[in-house]
């Protein structure tokens, strides 16, 4: 039996900041809601239902879905805010 080829590139542990937090993440590929779970599980006080956003530093930010894929970067940083702001 072969091993796909999507498969041949291993999943390893890469480390992000989530809301100033550091986090393992299984990558080098996740969704915004793997990062938001993973955050959770590693104790980041956030909920799934809050807004992720990657800093891209210089006061930019880009906002991942939940069903984005994102390829991750050890030390990337991102921000989790609750999505209530009625203003």
């Amino acid at each position: 039996m072969s091993i796909p080829a999507e498969e041949i590139q291993k999943a390893h542990l890469v480390e992000i900041v989530v809301n100033k937090k550091p986090v393992r993440v299984e990558g080098p590929k996740a969704t915004g809601l793997e990062i938001k779970e993973a955050a959770i599980a590693q104790g980041v006080e956030i909920e799934l239902s809050f807004q992720l956003s990657e800093d891209l530093g210089d006061r930019k930010t880009k906002i991942i879905g939940d069903t984005d894929t994102v390829t991750l970067h050890e030390g990337e940083v991102f921000v989790a805010i609750a999505d209530d702001d009625n203003s």
